[in-house]
């Protein structure tokens, strides 16, 4: 089982790396579309959620605290859910359609990573393959 569950983990981390080295790497043209988005201070956003996700990522993937990780990208999701893909501000009926995939998309991911925070908490030190014990224990 340890096996499968680190090869979860890696696969579920890959998204977020990809969206991580965007954030990182192409700062000012995502911080510009946050703007158009209404987000405050679009470019120090920017940086800092991609920092928050690469966290979460190496944290999830590594076994460092994964539980603390699985918490970071849930705080990443259901914000940039709300804020980033409010479909219900879009008044194109395809624009709406692609704003709520995204939308439901970040609140699936989020959703999965709040399973990942009480599974990793839960386990305890009983999963392998992880270089540290989770910092919860919500048994």
């Amino acid at each position: 089982m340890d096996a499968l569950v680190l090869i979860g983990r890696i696969l579920f981390v890959l998204l977020f790396f990809a969206s991580a080295f965007g954030h990182l790497t192409k700062t000012q043209a995502m911080g510009a579309y946050a703007a158009s988005r209404g987000v405050p201070a679009a470019v120090p956003a920017t940086i800092a959620s991609g920092l928050l996700i690469l966290a979460g990522g190496v944290s999830i993937a590594l076994g460092i605290w994964a539980d603390l990780g699985a918490l970071l990208i849930a705080a990443f999701l259901f914000p940039t859910a709300v804020l980033m893909h409010g479909f219900w501000r879009e008044e194109d009926p395809q624009a709406r359609q692609m704003e709520q995939v995204h939308f439901l998309k970040d609140i699936a991911l989020g959703g999965a990573a709040l399973m990942l925070l009480a599974f990793f908490s839960y386990v305890g030190d009983d999963l392998g393959l992880t270089i540290t014990c989770p910092l919860f224990d919500i048994r």
